[in-house]
């Protein structure tokens, strides 16, 4: 499920983000942000007396008339330098302060999204790209850390400058040269807005295309094998390489728009700075204006271009920040499809009694899963799930799970309707050994202890031993800490699946399903690991998904799935007895591994 392609305003985004700078439980943060404002005003206020100092500076060392005796205005000048260092140092103080609040933002915004996307449902993840999902989460924490930065301290100290400098003109000289400035400014700024709003959907078209082109990267490695096989590494590139074409005119378009803008706002500048000098030029020509003033409003100017010039820079940067936010937050907006029931209590655990009644299921409407599957596992007994391709086995597992919420009837563990539990608790209580064992890129001592996070080493040795899997990891070089590599593709297929089940055996749940956990391996690394799930499985209440039928003839009860139905159940010889499908898909794989036995 992607997130919604409906583009959320900036006032959106800056009011999902205000609760993380103004945060209720925390107080410190607020007296940080009162203090980096106040901070923020004696910058300024500082910064805009250093003119006002300078020009009287310079009307002190300007000759009066012939003869004149001039003295070295010295406290002129001291004060000059300490406004300037007022004016830098209170920056910089502002800086330090909001720091604090600003790293602290980008945090708790990244926890939040990471927790969301794994509170999101399965049909999420298996619908996402990862590649593409990965840069949404870099762009949005990224964006808000330049929000942060550029807002803070540069729009509200550029904005305050402004209003300062305009009423010192005003005051200072007449409102001719607050009018001209001001309305510099205005023109500048209003230009920069709507040019910049304009420009922005040559940035949503980068980011469209950056996410895409990334995806494709992401997807191509990860089934580096299958490329391989193929010999499609030239399909791949190609399919890269439009991506990246794509993202270029994209580029080229927001750069030359990029410099039209900055061609209008130096034009702006210029022009404003133009007229105000010339209203002071004539000003010191008919004795109205002493030279200082005339240096006073040059320096204001300038130091109003600097900050202004930069502040289209900055509105850009910010801007931008709040298009690369914008995905982030619509995937925290995002429902969660599966959520706990208020006030939901935990899982009481007293014996794992699993049972189903009358579940229906179906991932999309018009194509049902599951249609009335009834079954009861007593407490430590097993149950055998079999039947063919799509008949609804592994979808059994995961309403287990409550990866997904049945669409009719009900799923109970000792009685308690598993929707109105807690999900941790839930899946606290069951352990799984599924088909395809996807480890973490880290040692095989993080893996296997991941089943019990903090667990000692005489703890993930035990369960090692029980999974038949100590003696191989103590051969290598680096014994447990051996790293397994993306997705554990260093190892072979049985040794991820040992793995996987002392990661199992160390979590010690009273509930295991094995999901076909052996039909990817040969009959003899079949045979050890078979030996290693007996013995996990004692004691626990046990359900075993199985294409190999030979895994399951000791369990206690066997149902057959065909169409979602459960249309045979009873234990081994009993069905076979029956000489139904249970009994025809045993004789069809009895023969396969006659036919495979020899080539073996």
């Amino acid at each position: 499920m992607k997130p919604p392609a409906t583009p959320r305003s900036s006032l959106q985004t800056i009011r999902s983000l205000l609760p993380y700078l103004w945060p209720r439980d925390d107080r410190m943060a607020r007296l940080r942000v009162v203090l980096a404002g106040l901070f923020l005003v004696a910058a300024k206020v500082a910064t805009v007396c250093v003119p006002l100092v300078y020009a009287q500076a310079v009307d002190a060392l300007a000759p009066k008339g012939a003869g004149a005796v001039l003295a070295v205005p010295f406290a002129l000048i001291v004060g000059y330098g300490l406004l300037r260092i007022a004016s830098s140092g209170f920056g910089e103080m502002r800086d330090a302060v909001f720091a604090a609040v600003q790293q602290r933002t980008v945090r708790k915004v990244a926890l939040r999204t990471f927790r969301h996307l794994h509170r999101l449902s399965l049909r999420f993840h298996m619908d996402r790209q990862t590649g593409g999902l990965s840069r949404i989460i870099e762009r949005g924490t990224t964006g808000i850390d330049q929000v942060l930065r550029m807002a803070v301290f540069n729009i509200l100290p550029t904005l305050l400058e402004v209003l300062l400098v305009t009423a010192i003109l005003w005051r200072l000289f007449d409102w001719r040269f607050a009018l001209v400035a001001f309305g510099a400014v205005a023109t500048y700024l209003t230009f920069t807005l709507l040019f910049t709003n304009w420009r922005l959907r040559f940035r949503r078209a980068m980011n469209e295309v950056d996410s895409e082109a990334q995806t494709k990267a992401v997807d191509s490695l990860l089934n580096y094998e299958t490329v391989k096989y193929f010999g499609n590494e030239a399909h791949e590139a190609r399919r890269f390489d439009e991506a990246l074409a794509r993202y270029e005119r994209a580029a080229v378009k927001s750069q030359v728009t990029l410099n039209l803008l900055n061609l209008g706002q130096a034009a702006i500048i210029a022009v404003g700075l133009a007229l105000v000098m010339l209203m002071a030029a004539d000003g010191v020509v008919d004795g109205s204006m002493s030279v200082g003033r005339f240096v006073l409003v040059n320096t204001y100017l300038m130091q109003l271009y600097q900050p202004l010039n930069f502040l289209g820079f900055v509105y850009r940067e910010i801007k931008q920040g709040l298009v690369d936010m914008e995905q982030m937050f619509r995937l925290l907006s995002m429902h969660q499809e599966v959520a706990d029931a208020p006030g939901a209590p935990a899982l009481q655990v007293k014996a794992g009694e699993i049972e189903f009644r009358d579940v229906h299921f179906a991932y999309n409407p018009d194509r049902p899963i599951l249609r009335g599957v009834s079954f009861r596992v007593p407490a430590g007994a097993s149950l055998a799930i079999v039947g063919p391709t799509g008949a609804g086995k592994s979808t059994i597992s995961r309403l287990l799970f409550r990866f997904y919420d049945v669409t009719e009837g009900a799923v109970a563990i000792d009685g308690q309707d598993i929707r109105g539990v807690t999900q941790d608790s839930l899946r606290a209580a069951i352990g799984v050994v599924p088909q395809d064992t996807v480890l973490f890129n880290d040692t095989i001592r993080y893996n296997i202890a991941y089943g019990k996070p903090g667990a000692s080493q005489a703890e993930i040795e035990h369960a090692a031993r029980l999974a038949q899997v100590h003696d191989f990891v103590t051969h290598l070089p680096q014994g447990y800490d051996t790293r397994v590599g993306e997705r554990g593709l260093k190892l072979s297929g049985g040794e991820k699946q040992r793995v996987a089940i002392a990661r199992t055996i160390l979590k010690n749940p009273p509930i295991l399903i094995l999901d076909e956990a052996t039909s990817a391996l040969d009959t003899h690394t079949e045979q050890g690991i078979q030996s290693a799930l007996r013995a996990v499985a004692r004691d626990r209440t046990t359900l075993t998904i199985a294409h190999r039928l030979s895994t399951v003839v000791d369990a206690d009860e066997i149902i057959v799935l065909d169409a979602g139905r459960i249309v045979e159940r009873g234990r081994h010889a009993a069905l076979l007895a029956r000489g139904g499908i249970y009994a025809r898909m045993w004789a069809l794989q009895a023969e396969q591994q006659r036919e495979e036995e020899p080539a073996a």
